[in-house]
């Protein structure tokens, strides 16, 4: 078996915006102000950097910043996101000769849903979100559970992402990564 595992967001579809008002309502509602979303998208991937104090002055996510933005992303999580050109098209291809997966930091009920609505989940024989590991990229525990699950090999395994946490990933994983 030939194995590519896609990262979701940034890659295959564009959600940024919908991310970024959804950190903003959580933002908003704990009393702090509102970020610029370009603030916003270029930390969202950072390894770096502590997302819980970057995006909401705590030292870890809290259960009200946790349930907020769950709540509002679950609500509003299909507006205004897209498919990137030519992603169709590619998929389509190469569903002929691969087996197709997604790797993403997003929970899996929200990348089931993003996906169904753009009606190109059919691609995907595997879908693994951030809800189904204990630790979510730059961990490789999702791509190793792919793999593992989907009976592939590394050897014949390639991530296909966006950021430094997909690339991360990939190395901790000993896969090859395309940004």
């Amino acid at each position: 078996m030939k194995l590519i595992i896609f990262d979701m967001d940034g890659t295959i579809v564009n959600s940024g915006a919908m991310i970024a008002k959804t950190i903003n309502f959580v933002r908003k509602n704990i009393g702090l102000e509102e970020m610029e979303q370009n603030i916003i998208l270029s930390h969202i991937n950072n390894p770096n950097i502590n997302p819980a104090n970057f995006f909401y002055n705590s030292d870890i996510f809290t259960d009200e910043q946790t349930k907020l933005f769950c709540e509002y992303y679950d609500k509003n999580c299909i507006i205004g996101v897209e498919i990137y050109d030519g992603i169709v098209e590619l998929l389509e291809d190469l569903k002929q000769n691969y087996t197709l997966s997604i790797a993403t930091n997003a929970s899996t009920v929200f990348a089931e849903k993003i996906l169904n609505h753009l009606e190109i989940k059919k691609y995907f024989t595997k879908i693994v979100g951030a809800d189904l590991v204990k630790e979510a990229k730059p961990n490789p525990e999702m791509l190793l559970k792919t793999i593992d699950e989907l009976g592939a090999k590394k050897s014949n395994t390639i991530l296909v992402g966006d950021s430094q946490k997909d690339k991360l990933a990939s190395q901790r994983a000993k896969i090859d990564s395309i940004l």
